[in-house]
């Protein structure tokens, strides 16, 4: 007579939850590197959006003109209106907050699935001056 060998209930309750737990220390890890990813592009994007605003500022000598609304703030118009910048789901909705002649703003904030981002609205200058709209130190953001 031949005995058959197999799991037992206990072992493979054991088992589950075994991985149950190993999934619950993994997952929150997953959605924070998934996080960051999506804001490191909206990094990316910020800094394209500052280098169409130069390009702006090279034809015209101001970067006047550059947003939908009176044609300074708001929704660019010489740029990607979200991130990432070639389509997909949007993450990041990027706008021109405050415009001069000489001086702008541009903003990243947060939508969707990112909106909880710690970091909130990343924000840059045309001196290239990085900021958050946390209070969190802005070197743990950019």
């Amino acid at each position: 007579m031949n005995k058959q060998q197999a799991f037992t209930l206990i072992e493979l309750m054991v088992t589950v939850a075994i991985v149950g737990i190993f999934a619950s220390i993994a997952y929150p890890s997953y959605q924070d590197s998934v996080m960051k990813s999506r804001r490191a592009d909206a990094k990316g994007a910020l800094l394209g959006f500052a280098n169409a605003m130069e390009r702006h500022f090279t034809e015209t000598n101001s970067y006047l003109g550059a947003g939908t609304t009176d044609g300074n703030t708001g929704s660019p118009t010489i740029f990607s209106v979200t991130s990432p910048v070639d389509g997909g789901t949007p993450y990041y909705n990027l706008t021109i907050n405050a415009v001069t002649a000489s001086s702008y703003t541009l903003n990243a904030a947060p939508t969707g699935a990112q909106s909880n981002d710690k970091c909130g609205t990343l924000s840059l200058t045309q001196t290239g001056a990085r900021g958050i709209s946390t209070a969190l130190p802005v070197t743990d953001c950019w």
